[in-house]
Order: C-alpha cells, then sequence, then structure tokens
C-alpha cells in the first residue's frame, strides 16, 4: 500500500549500423581566416583580467593596512588625551 511504483523502463529500438554511418565526417573546410590572431586577443583579455585583479587587491590591502594604522593611531591619541585630563 505505501510502496511508490516505479514506471516502466521504456524500450529503446535498436538500430543497425551500416557501413555508411561508420565513416569518419571530411574536416570542414576552412573560411580562409587565420585563428591565431582570435587566440591572441583571448590571451591577452585573461592577462589584462589577471593584471587589474593583482592591482585591485594591491590596493584593497593599502586601504585595510593604512585604516588599522589610522585605528591604533586613535587609539593612542586618545589614551594620551585621556591620562593628559586626569592630571
Amino acid at each position: 500500500m505505501f510502496r511508490p511504483k516505479l514506471p516502466d523502463v521504456p524500450h529503446l529500438p535498436t538500430t543497425t549500423i551500416t557501413s555508411q554511418q561508420i565513416q569518419a565526417p571530411a574536416p570542414a573546410p576552412s573560411a580562409g581566416r587565420p585563428v591565431a590572431p582570435y587566440v591572441g586577443i583571448g590571451v591577452g583579455a585573461v592577462a589584462a583580467v589577471v593584471v587589474v585583479g593583482i592591482v585591485l587587491t594591491a590596493l584593497l590591502a593599502a586601504v585595510a593596512i593604512s585604516a588599522v594604522s589610522v585605528a591604533i593611531a586613535a587609539v593612542v591619541l586618545r589614551s594620551l588625551v585621556s591620562d593628559a585630563h586626569k592630571r
């Protein structure tokens, strides 16, 4: 009652392979355009993306280091000012 009924597996029709279907297709005719310039553009684009990523990562690290140094300087100045008011 609670067991699911699985659908019947459809049987695929069998086909016979003739010698015409086994032959390898002929290579596609070339359009006369070389592929090398397009490969060079792809490599240049990838190189540009990598360089931009490295530069942005370096800028982000510089901003983070600057923020930490400013925060440390603010804590030191705050402690100096609070010590001066206590005396």
